[in-house]
């Protein structure tokens, strides 16, 4: 005689130990993530409070979206590196990024960075 038995009944999936394995993973990549920049450029933004007062001759560079300008005079970013160091008494001396309309934040990002790797330390940015 063949006996049938009653068909079991489907068992459910747990979700438990996705949830678990989803949740360690979350962990992992918090503990091994790094929050914080790890390098960056400093620009100082006039009228912040800064201890130094601004001397010598004129060192305004107008950062425009596709030029430069040194006190109103065009120049490449070369041009205005070798012309900085006569218009400055300390290398510690001062600088003015003006931005204008149109030029984007990366472009005067790229400017002070390139003054910054000229050795230009003191860079100020006003509006």
């Amino acid at each position: 005689m063949i006996r049938l038995t009653a068909p079991r009944a489907r068992r459910r999936l747990s979700l438990t130990p996705m949830i678990d394995v989803v949740f360690l993973l979350l962990v992992f990549f918090m503990l091994v993530a790094r929050f914080g920049a790890e390098g960056g450029v400093r620009l100082d933004l006039a009228g912040a409070g800064g201890d130094a007062a601004y001397s010598g001759p004129p060192r305004l560079i107008d950062v425009l979206p596709d030029a430069l300008r040194l006190n109103g005079a065009p120049r490449d970013l070369a041009g205005v590196v070798a012309d900085l160091p006569r218009l400055m008494d300390d290398p510690l001396d001062i600088i003015v990024l003006r931005p204008r309309s149109g030029a984007s934040v990366q472009r005067l990002l790229d400017v002070s960075e390139g003054l910054a790797q000229a050795g230009f330390a003191r860079v100020v940015v006003v509006p």
